[in-house]
């Protein structure tokens, strides 16, 4: 299953308290909110290029599965991982106490970031 295409965010639960706690200023979180984020995903095996556009605000990171690489988190900071293929529509990633998957299904993507007990889901629909 290949996960190349763009997404156009939809929904997402827990927003506001999980950003709080990576540390992002609340006018960056109010601002980010209400954004419709696009996602485009590049694969080409086990290369993946993910650019997430909310706003003025571009994030950008390419890693190879099974491969260490430096992912930029939302809050700028940069933080080595390694990112896992768990069958063939889910990526895994642990990077300083942050667990991030994001599974495919269809034309929706599920992104879930858990940090302690908290947890921020966001359901991207393919545009």
């Amino acid at each position: 299953m290949s996960f190349t295409g763009k997404y156009e965010l939809q929904s997402q639960e827990n927003f506001e308290p999980f950003m709080k706690a990576l540390g992002l200023p609340d006018d960056q979180i109010q601002k980010g909110k209400d954004i419709k984020s696009i996602s485009e995903i590049v694969q080409d095996g086990n290369k993946f290029k993910v650019t997430v556009t909310t706003g003025s605000k571009v994030l950008s990171n390419e890693f190879t599965v099974g491969e260490e690489c430096e992912i930029e988190l939302l809050t700028g900071e940069k933080a080595k991982a390694i990112v896992h293929l768990e069958g063939n529509n889910k990526l895994v990633a642990n990077l300083k106490g942050l667990k991030s998957v994001t599974e495919l299904n269809g034309d929706t993507i599920t992104h879930t970031m858990t940090l302690g007990d908290l947890t921020c889901k966001r359901i991207s629909k393919r545009i």
